[in-house]
C-alpha cells in the first residue's frame, strides 16, 4: 500500500466516524513560545485540550506535518544514521474533545488497524500505563487481545504531559513485530531498543490536570489525542523495517543517485543520500510555511539543514547546485495532499537555490580548515574556538562539524562554542526588541468591541490597574489602566496600533494614549486620569480620536491593497511577514529576496493607486473559515483564526480578499493617495516598504513640488527642462573637479623644486618633514614619490591640512628601507597629532585630528632619524 493511500485511508475511516478532517496546520506554532516548530499532531488542538478555545466539532482527524529540527525535540543528528528518525514527517492522529474516551479510542484503533488495513493481528504488542487498569480491561475483555501480549510501563514511556503543568494522562501504545530475524524485544525488556518492535501508535487519554505541586486533578472534560507515524506504518505496510526504503523516499533516493558523478558508484541507501532526502523534505516544506533562511530563529534552523544537506552531497562527489532540484519530485509526490507546495515549487526551489549557491563559496575553505585542523589534533576534541570560526566565519552550522566530527570519532568542545556564541549574541543583540506592553493583571471577562459602527459608547469600568496591581480607583494625576465591559476603542492587534481618545463621566476625564488586548479579550485603555477621577462600576462615556482613528483606518486598507499589489507585481510567492498601521504611515514586512527596482515600486504604487482611484465599496462579512478560503481569502501566515472569521473583500474584481479584525475604510476612495517613501531589507529574504496615504501623501507631493520650484528658481530653467539643466550643472561641475585637480597637481609638482630646498642632510640621508598648502590629500603621494626622484637617497614625509584634520604621507627610498620604515616614521609623527596609519616599508599614510600640534611632530622626524 502506497504511503499517499495510507494517508487518504486514514482520514476516510475517521471521517467515516464522524470526525471532522482538519488541514494540516502550518510547521510554525501559533502563539505558542515554547515550540520552534509543529513537532506533534496534537500541537494545533493545543488551545481546545486546555479550554483557552471552544470548537465547533468535538471530534477530529488530520495528518499533520511535523518538523523536530530544532529546541528541546531534535532528531537532526540522527538523521540518516538510524531506521527512523526524520527532521520531517506525517503525524496520523484522531482526536476527542470530551466526547470518546478509552474504550472508543482503542476500538477505533484496533479496528482501523486489523480490519481496514488488516495488519496481522498476531504481529501486534500493546503496551499501557503500569497501574492503568481500565485500559489492560479494555484491551483484554473489549478486544479479545492475549494478556501475555500487553507490557505496563512506567512514566517515562507511558505518561504524556504538556508541560510541567497542565492536562495530562496516561497512554496506550501499539507495536508491531517485524519478525524474530530481527534482534530486540517487547516493550518494557531490557532488549526493547532493537529494531524488532516498532511502536507505530500512541494512545494517549488526558484525564488529569497536573498541579504545581505535582498532584493530578481529574479534568471535568476528557480527551484522547494519538499520533501515528505515516512513515512508520508506510514501512510495516511495504514490508520494510527501515522508513528510508518506503515509496516516497525511494523515489527521491533514486533522483539523488542520479545526480551523483557515475565515478562514485552510490547506492540509496547511503547514508549521505538518505540525509539529503529528508532535508529536501523538510526544507521544501518550511519554505512553503513562509520560513527564509536566516541567521535566527526558525530561519536558522532551516538553513542548518540546508547546508547540512549541502555538505553530504559535496561528500557524494556532487559538487554543482544540486539540492533545488528534488523540489519537483516531492511535488508531485505531494500535489494531492499538500498542492501548496506545487504553487510555490518555483519559489521553493528559487530560495534553496540561492542558499546553495551562498554557501558552496566557503564550503570548500571551511572543509579544508576543518581537514588541517583534524589532522593537526593531538587529542580527540575539536576546539568550541575553531567551531565557532566556521560558523561565524563560514557560515558552517555547529551540527555540521558535529557530523564531519563523528564521521571521524571526534567531539567538539561544546562549552567554549557556547561561550563564543553568548559573546557574539551580546555584541549583535539588535536594538528595537520590545517588551510586552500588557500588565501582568489578568482578566478573566472580555470587553465587547463595538468600534466597527460606533466611535463613541456608553460602559461600565470593570477594572482598574494601577503598577500592575488592580485597584478600585485612579486619582486626578495618576497614570493607570482602565478595563470596560464594552468599547469602541480597538485594541492594538493584526499590526493596527490602538486607538486613543478619552473615557469620562461628567467632572472626570480619563485621556487614553494607549489600547491593548489581553488574551482573555479583555481590552486595556492606558493613560492618565487628567481631571477628577474614575472607580470601579462607575458608568462612562468612551469616545475615540476620530481623526486619528480615520489615518489608520486608510493606512490599514491601503496595506492590504499594497499586499496584493506585491503578490501581482512580484509574485504569489510573496508572504506577509508582518505589519504595523499607525496614524501617519504603514510598515509592511514581505518575504522577498532581492532589492525592488524603481520600475517595480513605480508599478505597484500605480496598481494601488488605481484601486483606490476605482472608488469600490470595503465589503466585511463573518463566515466560516472554508468557506473565506473557497473566496480566495489570504490566511495570514502564521495567524490562527476561529471558528467564524471577519472576510474583507476591496478593489475591482476582488481585488483583495483577506481575512482581517482590523477597521477599514468604507470606500476605497476615503484613503485618497497612496505613496511608498522607503524600501529596505531587515534581514535575509525579508524586505520592508513604508509607505503614507491620503493629507500626509498630499503634504509630501506638495513639498517635492515646492522642492522642484526652489530648484528651477535657482536654475533660472522651466519646470518641464529643470531635469536637463540640473544634469548640464552637474556635468560642468565634474569637469570643473577634472580641471582643478589637474591644477593642483601641476602646483605641487611646482613646489617640489622648492621643498627640496627644505632637505637636510643627516649622515648621508636627505630628510624632508614639511606641511605643504594647495596640495589635495591624495596627490601627497605623487608628490612624495617625485621628491624622492630628485633627492636620491631619502627619507620624506609631508603633510596638509583641511578642515581642520590632518593628512599624512611618509616615504623611504628603496636603498634605505633596510634601516627605515616608513610606517613607523609616519606612526611616530601621527601619535603627536591624535591619528595613526600605516603601509609598506617604503610608503606609508595616515592622518591626524590634532594640527595644532603638527610642527613640533614635523621637527622631530630629524631627531628619529
Amino acid at each position: 500500500m502506497k504511503t499517499a493511500e495510507i494517508r487518504q485511508k486514514f482520514l476516510t475511516y475517521f471521517e467515516s466516524h464522524g470526525h471532522a478532517i482538519q488541514q494540516s496546520a502550518s510547521l510554525v506554532p501559533h502563539n505558542d513560545n515554547t515550540l520552534l516548530f509543529v513537532n506533534s499532531g496534537m500541537v494545533p488542538f493545543k488551545d481546545i485540550f486546555t479550554g483557552a478555545t471552544k470548537s465547533s466539532f468535538n471530534r477530529a482527524v488530520s495528518c499533520q506535518r511535523c518538523v523536530r529540527a530544532g529546541g528541546k525535540h531534535n532528531d537532526l543528528d540522527n538523521v540518516g544514521y538510524t531506521a527512523r528518525h526524520h527532521t520531517f514527517f506525517e503525524m496520523l492522529g484522531n482526536f476527542s474533545f470530551g466526547d470518546y474516551f478509552k474504550s472508543e479510542a482503542i476500538r477505533f484503533a484496533w479496528s482501523f488497524l486489523t480490519e481496514e488495513i488488516k495488519l496481522p493481528k498476531e504481529r501486534l504488542w500493546v503496551s499501557i500505563y503500569k497501574d492503568d487498569d481500565e485500559a489492560f480491561d479494555i484491551w483484554v475483555n473489549e478486544i479479545g487481545f492475549p494478556a501475555d501480549r500487553i507490557s505496563r510501563c512506567g512514566e517515562k514511556d507511558n505518561f504524556w504531559q504538556m508541560g510541567d503543568t497542565g492536562p495530562c494522562g496516561p497512554c496506550s501504545e501499539i507495536f508491531y513485530d517485524h519478525g524474530e530475524h530481527i534482534a530486540g524485544g517487547p516493550p518494557g525488556t531490557p532488549e526493547e531498543d532493537g529494531d524488532r518492535f516498532i511502536e507505530i501508535w500512541n494512545l494517549v487519554f488526558m484525564q488529569f490536570e497536573r498541579q504545581s505541586d505535582g498532584e493530578l486533578e481529574p479534568l471535568k472534560s476528557k480527551g484522547v489525542d494519538t499520533g501515528m507515524g505515516l512513515e512508520r506504518l508506510a514501512a510495516v505496510m511495504q514490508h520494510e523495517n527501515n522508513n528510508y526504503d518506503i515509496d516516497s523516499f525511494k523515489e527521491l533516493t533514486k533522483d539523488i543517485v542520479k545526480l551523483t558523478p557515475k565515478t562514485e558508484k552510490v547506492q540509496d541507501s547511503n547514508a549521505s543520500v538518505r540525509v539529503i532526502a529528508d532535508h529536501i523534505r523538510s526544507t521544501a516544506f518550511m519554505v512553503v510555511d513562509g520560513i527564509i533562511p536566516s541567521n535566527e530563529g526558525r530561519g536558522y534552523v532551516l538553513r542548518r539543514i540546508i547546508r547540512r544537506a549541502i555538505r553530504h552531497g559535496h561528500k557524494l562527489g556532487i559538487n554543482k547546485t544540486f539540492f533545488y532540484k528534488l523540489v519537483s519530485t516531492l511535488a508531485k509526490q505531494n500535489k494531492s495532499a499538500y498542492p501548496e507546495l506545487i504553487s510555490v515549487q518555483s519559489s521553493v526551489e528559487k530560495i534553496l537555490k540561492k542558499e546553495e549557491e551562498r554557501f558552496a563559496q566557503t564550503l570548500d575553505i571551511g572543509m579544508d580548515i576543518l581537514n588541517n585542523a583534524i589532522n593537526e589534533l593531538s587529542g580527540e576534541e575539536i576546539s568550541g574556538e575553531l567551531a565557532f570560526k566556521l560558523y561565524d566565519t563560514y557560515g558552517f552550522p555547529v551540527d555540521l562539524t558535529a557530523d564531519v566530527a563523528r564521521e571521524r570519532y571526534l567531539t567538539i568542545d561544546m562549552k567554549s562554542f557556547e561561550t563564543e556564541m553568548m559573546l557574539q549574541k551580546q555584541r549583535a543583540r539588535k536594538a528595537g526588541d520590545f517588551d510586552s506592553k500588557k500588565s501582568s493583571v489578568s482578566i478573566s471577562a472580555a470587553t465587547e468591541f463595538l468600534g466597527y459602527e460606533l466611535y463613541e459608547n456608553k460602559a461600565t469600568v470593570k477594572a482598574v490597574i494601577r503598577n500592575n496591581k488592580s485597584v478600585n480607583k485612579v486619582n486626578e494625576g495618576e497614570e493607570a489602566i482602565i478595563v470596560l465591559d464594552k468599547s469602541s476603542f480597538y485594541g492594538e492587534s493584526g499590526g493596527q496600533s490602538g486607538d486613543h481618545g478619552s473615557i469620562s463621566i461628567k467632572g472626570s476625564q480619563f485621556q487614553v494614549s494607549d489600547t491593548q488586548k489581553q488574551t482573555s479579550n479583555a481590552f486595556e485603555h492606558y493613560g492618565i486620569q487628567s481631571i477628577g477621577s474614575l472607580k470601579v462600576g462607575d458608568k462612562v462615556e468612551a469616545k475615540i480620536d476620530l481623526k486619528r482613528r480615520k489615518k489608520i483606518m486608510n493606512n490599514h486598507s491601503a496595506t492590504h491593497l499594497l499586499h496584493e499589489a506585491l503578490r501581482q507585481i512580484l509574485g504569489d510567492q510573496v508572504h506577509q511577514k508582518g505589519s504595523l498601521v499607525e496614524s501617519d504611515k504603514l510598515r509592511f514586512d514581505f518575504s522577498h529576496d532581492e532589492v525592488l527596482s524603481r520600475s517595480a515600486i513605480d508599478k505597484i504604487e500605480l496598481l494601488v493607486n488605481e484601486q483606490i482611484l476605482g472608488n469600490s465599496k470595503v465589503t466585511t462579512e463573518e463566515t466560516d473559515i472554508d468557506s473565506a478560503k473557497n473566496k480566495g481569502a489570504m490566511a495570514l501566515f502564521g495567524e490562527k483564526y476561529g471558528d467564524l472569521v471577519r472576510l474583507l473583500t476591496m478593489g475591482d474584481e476582488n481585488f483583495s480578499v483577506e481575512l482581517c479584525g482590523g477597521t477599514h475604510v468604507e470606500r476605497l476612495g476615503d484613503i485618497g493617495r497612496f505613496k511608498i517613501i522607503s524600501e529596505s531589507g531587515i534581514s535575509s529574504g525579508i524586505r520592508r516598504i513604508e509607505a503614507i496615504t491620503g493629507i500626509e501623501a498630499y503634504e509630501l507631493d506638495k513639498k517635492n513640488e515646492n522642492d522642484i520650484n526652489q530648484i528651477v528658481n535657482l536654475t533660472k530653467s522651466s519646470n518641464l527642462k529643470v531635469t536637463e539643466k540640473v544634469k548640464q550643472l552637474i556635468s560642468n561641475q565634474k569637469t570643473l573637479e577634472k580641471q582643478l585637480a589637474t591644477y593642483q597637481k601641476q602646483l605641487a609638482g611646482d613646489q617640489s623644486d622648492d621643498l627640496i630646498q627644505k632637505a637636510i642632510d643627516i649622515n648621508g640621508v636627505k630628510v624632508l618633514a614639511t606641511e605643504v598648502t594647495d596640495v589635495a590629500a591624495k596627490d601627497l603621494r605623487d608628490l612624495a614619490d617625485k621628491l624622492k626622484d630628485k633627492l636620491g637617497s631619502a627619507v620624506v614625509v609631508l603633510a596638509s591640512i583641511s578642515d581642520n584634520k590632518v593628512s599624512l604621507v611618509s616615504s623611504v627610498t628603496k636603498n634605505l628601507t633596510d634601516k627605515y620604515q616608513a610606517g613607523s616614521i609616519l606612526n611616530h609623527v601621527a601619535i603627536q597629532i591624535g591619528g595613526k596609519g600605516g603601509g609598506r616599508a617604503d610608503m606609508a599614510q595616515g592622518g591626524g585630528t590634532k594640527p595644532k600640534g603638527l610642527p613640533k611632530a614635523l621637527s622631530s622626524v630629524k631627531d628619529l632619524i
